[in-house]
């Protein structure tokens, strides 16, 4: 097994284990941060995927995935900070399905 075929599967094992806690979970906490393991993977992906001939990773590819990380990075510090206001106003950070909110 080469070492690409090995990062694709990585890749494609933590995106699934990212699928299944955004669609599992209940809170909003772990939902970002499967999030994150979703975006993660996808930069593992990338990087792995751009060698060029010369065995060489491609420093367009990289530049965008550290484009990437810092929006990655910038979003999930925005979502942290309505998770705690959310959590401020209604006094919970979980997402129910009753739909029983006190208005």
């Amino acid at each position: 097994m080469s070492s690409l075929a090995v990062y694709v599967v990585a890749a494609a094992a933590v995106f699934g284990v990212g699928v299944y806690g955004l669609i599992v979970a209940d809170h909003v906490l772990r939902k970002l941060l499967a999030l994150n393991m979703m975006g993660s993977a996808v930069f593992v992906l990338m990087v792995a995927v751009s060698g060029s001939a010369q065995g060489r990773p491609d420093p367009v590819a990289q530049a965008l995935v550290l484009t990437g990380i810092v929006i990655a990075v910038a979003a999930t510090a925005f979502a942290l900070a309505l998770l705690v206001r959310i959590h401020h106003d209604t006094g919970r950070v979980t997402l129910s399905e009753r739909g029983d909110d006190d208005d």
